[in-house]
């Protein structure tokens, strides 16, 4: 993971990195968020959708409003309901009117390492889009791009006007995404990964750090991080029987220790992966190779 620009970051204003999309960064910056959730806006017109409303504090809401402005808010679209991602798209709908447009709902109770993923209990939509699927507005399509794997009801949202990519937590420039079972699942993820490199998206706007202006390349590099990561305990579990917690330490050499959690669960999604391909098995805490 790499670490945040220096200060001050751009919290609560609108950037546009180009004409069809604007985005506000929210004031919930942690080792998980990077700087924070980003939220965007896209239109140009009088009818716009705001992708990944974020969380739901106030400062952020009041921003996203002045934004907004006098627009009409067509759809407010969720890649996921982490509650860094869609507990605002209530409070924004409260306010202008607008459906509740993306991801299908998911609650579990998250044995995930950190408070901030855990799942947005209170987010409804009223209408859930299947792969393929689109919003449409003045001069925009977002068409639904089925990504599970971080979680299973993500999605991302492709600006068909610019090639543009809304990537969510699924593809991110400072930072793999964390991997944490039992909803989150590596099968998926990888396969999702695959998806998208097939694509030829342009850009990608994540939900946490800077654009990806190169996709495709960083897309290939992911896959061939996770794939070395297999490796790595493949290969450890040739030396010897290793609970999930003993891989962390010689995979992740200098791992800052509010991250270990993170990184024991993106191992054990490792684990149950190769689990179920037959190559490990466990017995109580410990795996070994089958």
């Amino acid at each position: 993971m790499a670490g945040p620009p220096p200060k001050p970051w751009p919290t609560g204003l609108v950037e546009q990195p180009e004409p069809l999309v604007r985005r506000v960064l929210a004031p919930n910056p942690s080792p998980y968020t990077y700087t924070g959730t980003q939220t965007y806006l896209v239109g140009a017109d009088e009818r716009i959708a705001v992708i990944d409303p974020g969380p739901d504090e106030p400062e952020h809401v009041a921003a996203l409003l002045a934004a907004i402005g006098d627009a009409e808010v067509a759809a407010i679209m969720c890649t996921h309901t982490h509650r860094d991602h869609s507990p605002a798209a209530r409070p924004l709908a409260d306010k202008t009117g607008a459906p509740i447009v993306g991801c299908a709902p998911l609650v579990l109770d998250d044995s995930g390492p950190r408070a901030d993923a855990a799942f947005d209990r209170h987010y409804e939509p009223d209408r859930v889009l299947e792969d393929g699927e689109a919003m449409t507005g003045p001069g925009w399509t977002l068409t639904a791009v089925a990504t599970p794997g971080h979680t299973s009801n993500h999605l991302c949202f492709a600006l068909e006007q610019s090639g543009a990519l809304f990537t969510g937590d699924h593809v991110m420039a400072w930072s793999t995404s964390v991997v944490v079972p039992p909803d989150g699942d590596m099968a998926a993820y990888m396969a999702s990964l695959e998806k998208l490199y097939a694509r030829s998206d342009t850009v990608y706007y994540p939900a946490h750090g800077p654009a990806v202006e190169k996709p495709r390349q960083l897309v290939r590099g992911m896959i061939g991080h996770r794939r070395q990561r297999e490796n790595q305990i493949i290969r450890l579990l040739t030396e010897q029987s290793r609970s999930a917690a003993d891989l962390v330490k010689p995979m992740y050499k200098g791992l800052d220790p509010r991250l270990e959690g993170a990184a024991r669960m993106s191992v054990t999604a490792h684990l149950l992966d190769l689990e179920r391909r037959g190559i490990v098995a466990r017995s109580g805490d410990d795996w070994r190779m089958n």
